[in-house]
């Protein structure tokens, strides 16, 4: 007699991520990662940019994971709201996920005029120019969102002081890769770089505006050029206030040693080689391109500011400097450039903090209880 067949089929939970750029940013990193970290045979992800796609856009397309761009011309624009009411109904997903505070208030609008029941909102941040109409309208989506995910303590405090209730939220903390061996060697970075084997690197890694602190970071720079010639900053990202930072930094006299290598796809292949990385940002919120350092083995001299002292443990993973203090960030930074050793084991530290709490499968966890 045949064995019966089982014809049970698992359903699949489909979920819809609204974002406002694949840009390479943190937020567009953390949801790569857990969209490409779901298992498959529990979950159908589909990904939507309003604004324009990017470089993690082009990681989600190559991962298999659909991705479609809407093209948004300004903030409010009625065509990108029924172009994603359109983009909705033909997913018909269970659940929407929100990120950035555009896909936020997007989302919010869009699931409720579409009958999508479950919408989660995402905070990974404090927003710098956070007005009352920003408020509202935070408000209004906490009260649309079935759960609100923040990333650390201080972003669910602040979103509880904006009127969310405090029994939606639920902190998930970042989440970083195993670091892989880089594909080009230290002398092959300094090739591209047109720089001599005798020097130091320190990279920085952010959005060029002005909460991210990329004019402490030539600061400091200028302080270190002051006690040592062997020193080079390397500026990662884009962003409005590049060419005001390329201004102060030619201003200062240090154009030699700062250098603005943009937004690229090949970080990875700097950053393990760099002898130490600073976080200047000024927010609080959880940054990943601390965790990428700390991941790779980086020692980092930060900002002290809330989410990332949730990262570094000061002087056992990294060192913390009060918000602004530039003299703090070069007297670290030259501490560390003097004792290899201990920048040695600061970044193994680091990496074991990383691997061992705030790990992509970890955090991928996480999310699937949500």
């Amino acid at each position: 007699m045949p064995a019966k067949s089982d014809n049970r089929c698992i359903v699949k939970q489909r979920i819809l991520h609204i974002i406002d750029t694949l840009d390479r940013t943190g937020t567009a990193q953390q949801l790569s990662l857990l969209a490409c970290g779901l298992p498959q045979d529990e979950f159908e992800v589909h990904v939507c940019a309003l604004s324009h796609g990017g470089s993690i856009g082009d990681v989600l397309t190559r991962s298999g994971i659909p991705v479609h761009v809407i093209g948004r011309r300004w903030p409010a624009d009625p065509m990108t709201f029924w172009q994603l009411v359109r983009h909705v109904n033909a997913v018909r997903p269970e659940s929407i996920h929100a990120w950035q505070p555009g896909g936020r208030a997007y989302a919010a609008v869009v699931a409720r005029h579409c009958g999508v029941r479950r919408l989660v909102a995402v905070w990974r941040e404090v927003q710098s120019n956070h007005g009352p109409l920003q408020g509202t309208i935070d408000r209004y989506i906490g009260q649309r969102a079935s759960t609100v995910v923040a990333t650390c303590p201080a972003v669910r405090d602040h979103c509880i002081k904006q009127g969310i209730a405090a029994e939606k939220i639920q902190v998930i903390s970042s989440g970083a890769c195993k670091a892989v061996p880089p594909a080009a060697t230290r002398g092959q970075i300094l090739d591209r770089l047109g720089l001599p084997e005798s020097v130091r690197l320190i990279a920085w890694a952010g959005q060029l505006e002005a909460d991210r602190g990329g004019k402490d970071a030539i600061w400091a720079a200028d302080l270190l050029k002051v006690i040592r010639e062997d020193v080079h900053l390397l500026l990662f990202g884009a962003g409005p206030h590049r060419d005001r930072l390329v201004r102060f930094r030619d201003q200062v006299e240090i154009a030699d040693k700062v250098h603005f290598l943009g937004e690229r796809g090949d970080v990875d292949e700097f950053l393990p080689h760099a002898d130490q990385f600073w976080s200047t940002r000024r927010l609080p919120g959880q940054s990943q391109a601390i965790l990428e350092a700390m991941a790779a083995g980086v020692p980092v001299v930060a900002m002290d500011v809330p989410g990332t002292r949730d990262l570094i443990e000061h002087e056992t993973t990294g060192y913390l400097v009060a918000p602004g203090h530039r003299a703090g960030l070069a007297r670290w930074a030259e501490y560390l450039l003097n004792h290899r050793d201990i920048a040695q084991q600061i970044g193994t530290a680091g990496r074991q903090r990383v691997e061992s709490e705030f790990s992509a499968e970890k955090m991928v966890g996480e999310w699937r209880k949500v």
